[in-house]
This record gives structure tokens, C-alpha cells and sequence, in this order.
């Protein structure tokens, strides 16, 4: 029996060391005229993944919370400031065959009160769409998702959902 717990610790050590939480991702909306319109950025042809669509994307620093690196990722990426933000309720991941490392990234969505945008050097294009051109742009299923959860806190269907992810 004590052989066998220690197998199985030896187990779950060895998986917990392939599963990592380094990234983060952030859907962006902007209501315009009642509507939400949300900004997809493509990417630089000199990065990983060159011209996909994407939300805004990328890695947390280390000591830094998710949560801080989606505020930072924003602002770095975009120029922009939330009004409002809130957890998604559905989880981004994937598995890195290169490192070996299946990745879970949180989702957040973020409102803005501008369209304004200054882009780095990670993105060379933008657009501000309707749900359903947005999703249709993005590359990644999992993408695909977070928007729709994101999608739906903002409906006004799920005002008590909305209340309890939004962050503050």
C-alpha cells in the first residue's frame, strides 16, 4: 500500500511538472450603439503563428498573477484600459508538443469606452467586429469559445453571471 502511494505521488508530480499556466488570454469589447463590437488583432509576419487573427494574448511574467498580466498584455498590445473586466468562465489550453507541456490559460474579457488603438509590434493590423464576424476571423477553437462565454456575460440574459465574474 505505501508502495503504491508513492508511485502514485511520483505520478501526479511528474504530470503536475507538464502542465503550466503561462499565458493568459482577453477578449475586448467596445458597445457601440448599444452593441458590443469586439477587436481581433492579427499578428506580425516576423512572430510565432505569423497573420492569424487573435484575442489579445500572452505570457505571465513570473511572480505576476493572471489577472495583472491581462491588464499589462492590454495596455502593451493595444494602449487600452478596461472600464470593466471580468473572468470567462471556460478555460483556454492546449498542448506544445515542441515542450511538452500542456498549457491552461485563463480568459478574460475586457469592456474599453474607446476604439482607439495603438498597436505594437506583436500585430500589424485590427478590426472591430460583430460576434459572429469575430469568431469566424479566429484561428483557435478555444478562442472561439472564450468569446462566445464572453459573448454571453455581456447579453443581458446573464446580467447575475456578469455580476459575479467581474472582476474589481
Amino acid at each position: 500500500m505505501f508502495g503504491q502511494m508513492i508511485l502514485l505521488i511520483d505520478i501526479i508530480e511528474a504530470m503536475m511538472n507538464k502542465i503550466m499556466v503561462r499565458c493568459i488570454d482577453c477578449h475586448i469589447a467596445f458597445i457601440n450603439n448599444g452593441s458590443p463590437e469586439y477587436l481581433i488583432l492579427k499578428r506580425s509576419e516576423n512572430k510565432r503563428y505569423p497573420s492569424i487573427w487573435q484575442s489579445v494574448t500572452g505570457k505571465i511574467d513570473s511572480e505576476e498573477k493572471p489577472v495583472d498580466a491581462a491588464y499589462r498584455e492590454t495596455k502593451e498590445e493595444t494602449g487600452l484600459s478596461p472600464q470593466k473586466l471580468w473572468s470567462i468562465d471556460t478555460v483556454n489550453y492546449y498542448y506544445d508538443p515542441k515542450r511538452n507541456i500542456m498549457n491552461l490559460i485563463p480568459v478574460f474579457g475586457m469592456l474599453v469606452d474607446t476604439q482607439d488603438i495603438t498597436l505594437s509590434d506583436e500585430h500589424q493590423e485590427y478590426k472591430w467586429l460583430n460576434f459572429q464576424s469575430a469568431k469566424d476571423k479566429l484561428l483557435w477553437d478555444q478562442q472561439k469559445k472564450g468569446l462566445l462565454q464572453f459573448h454571453s456575460i455581456l447579453s443581458q440574459e446573464n446580467s447575475q453571471k456578469r455580476d459575479i465574474l467581474e472582476i474589481k
